[in-house]
C-alpha cells in the first residue's frame, strides 16, 4: 500500500495526500528516501563512468612537488627556489631556478622521485615541463634529456630535444614542452634501461658561448593515461555520495515540513506535525524522478576526456578541449537544467497541496505558503550543501 501511494503521488496527488494525512506512517517517506538515494547513486555512477581524467604523476596532495622543493634536484649550477611560477591550478607557488656564472652548459638532475611506470599506452607515456630562460638572450644551441631507470645512472634513455626548443621564444617566457616517452625517438644506453621503472631524469642545456645563465623549471609531470573516477576510486565515491544523499533528503524533508508548519502557525492555522511530516516525505519522490531522468540523459553521452592541459588550468590552454567538452554535454546540460526547474515547480505545487490537505486554508493561501516554504528550503539546502 505504501509503495502504491508513493507512485500515486505522481499522478493522483490530491487523493493520495488525503489518504496519507489521514493514515500517516513513516514507512512511506523511508521508501521515498531509498528510491531517491538509488536514483541519485545511479545518476552519479553514470556521470563518473563517462568522465575520464588524464592521470598525473605526481598526483593528489603532491601535485607539482618536484618543482616546489629544490632538494629533489642536483646541478652544476646554483639551485634556488623562485616565486616566479606558472599561474595555474596545479602548479604551486614556486619554480626551481638554476643559475651559473660564465658557463656554456647547465645540467640539472631530478632524483628521488620513486618509480614511475612509463610504458605505452596504459601508463605515464608523456612528460611535460615548463622552462623560462632569464639569461642569456641567446637560446641554447643544444638541449638533451636522459631518463634514468632502475636507480642507475648507467641505465637510461636518451633524446635530443633541440628541435623542441628551436622555434621557441625564450627570454622571460614560460615555454611548455611535452614529449612522448617509450617511443622510437629514444635511444637506450643498454638493454637494462626499462621504461617500466623510471627513477629520475637529467636535462642538459648547451649555449653557443660562455655567459651568465639563469634558467627556471616548473610544472614537471608524467602523464598520459585516462581513467574514470570509477576506475580510479572504485565504489568509495558512490558510498560517499549515498551517505550525502541520505543527509540531503533528511535535511530537505525536515526543513520543508518545519517551514510549512511555522508559516501555517504564523497565519493562525491549525496543523499537526506528524501528518504534515509524512506528507512532505511523500512529495519528495520528485527528487527520485529527477535522478532517474538525469541518469538516462547522461547515459546518452560519449566518453568525455579531460586532458592534462585542461586540468592544469593555465589561462588560454585547453581551449579546444573545453570547447569540445562543452559541445558534447550541451544538450544534456540543457535537459538537466529544464528538468531541475520542472521538478522545483512540481514539488512546490505538491507542497501547496500538502498545506491545503493538512489545514483549512484556501488554495491561494496554501499555494503561497507552499511556494515560500519550498523556495526557502532550496536556498538553505544550497548553502548547506
Amino acid at each position: 500500500m505504501y509503495a502504491s501511494n508513493v507512485l500515486k503521488i505522481l499522478y493522483s496527488p490530491l487523493k493520495t495526500l488525503t489518504e496519507v494525512i489521514q493514515n500517516p506512517k513513516y514507512i512511506g517517506p523511508l521508501l521515498v528516501m531509498i528510491l531517491f538515494v538509488a536514483g541519485s547513486v545511479a545518476s552519479t555512477y553514470v556521470v563518473f563512468s563517462k568522465q575520464y581524467y588524464e592521470q598525473l604523476s605526481p598526483n593528489g596532495t603532491n601535485l607539482d612537488v618536484w618543482t616546489e622543493n629544490s632538494t629533489f634536484w642536483t646541478s652544476n649550477a646554483n639551485i634556488t627556489l623562485s616565486n616566479d611560477a606558472i599561474n595555474g591550478t596545479i602548479y604551486g607557488n614556486n619554480s626551481i631556478a638554476f643559475s651559473a656564472q660564465n658557463t656554456s652548459q647547465v645540467s640539472m638532475n631530478l632524483t628521488d622521485i620513486g618509480t614511475v611506470n612509463c610504458t605505452y599506452p596504459d601508463n605515464f607515456y608523456l612528460l611535460s615541463f615548463r622552462t623560462k630562460l632569464i639569461s642569456p638572450a641567446t637560446p641554447p644551441e643544444n638541449v638533451t634529456i636522459q631518463v634514468f631507470s632502475l636507480n642507475s645512472t648507467s641505465d637510461y634513455f636518451y633524446n635530443d630535444l633541440t628541435q623542441e626548443f628551436s622555434n621557441t621564444t625564450y627570454n622571460n617566457i614560460w615555454n611548455n614542452i611535452t614529449i612522448q616517452l617509450a617511443s622510437s625517438d629514444w635511444s637506450s644506453s643498454n638493454s637494462n634501461a626499462d621504461w617500466g621503472s623510471v627513477t629520475g631524469l637529467q636535462l642538459n642545456f648547451t649555449f653557443p658561448t660562455s655567459s651568465n645563465v639563469t634558467l627556471l623549471v616548473d610544472g614537471l609531470f608524467f602523464h598520459g593515461p585516462f581513467k574514470s573516477l570509477i576506475e580510479e576510486a572504485g565504489t568509495s565515491y558512490l558510498v560517499e555520495y549515498a551517505v550525502g544523499d541520505v543527509f540531503q533528503f533528511i535535511i530537505m524533508w525536515i526543513l520543508l515540513t518545519g517551514l510549512i508548519y511555522l508559516l501555517v502557525k504564523a497565519f493562525k492555522g491549525k496543523i499537526v506535525w506528524k501528518p504534515a511530516l509524512i506528507a512532505v516525505g511523500f512529495i519528495l519522490v520528485t527528487m527520485f524522478i529527477e535522478g532517474v531522468i538525469n541518469a538516462v540523459a547522461f547515459s546518452t553521452l560519449p566518453v568525455i576526456h579531460y586532458p592534462f592541459a585542461l586540468i592544469g588550468g593555465v589561462q588560454g590552454e585547453g581551449t579546444a578541449a573545453l570547447n569540445l567538452i562543452t559541445s558534447q554535454i550541451s544538450l544534456v546540460t540543457l535537459t538537466n537544467t529544464v528538468v531541475e526547474y520542472l521538478v522545483w515547480a512540481w514539488t512546490a505545487t505538491l507542497a501547496a497541496i500538502v498545506v491545503r490537505k493538512a489545514t483549512e486554508f484556501s488554495w491561494a493561501k496554501s499555494v503561497a505558503i507552499g511556494l515560500i516554504a519550498y523556495l526557502i528550503t532550496l536556498i538553505i539546502t544550497y548553502f548547506i550543501a
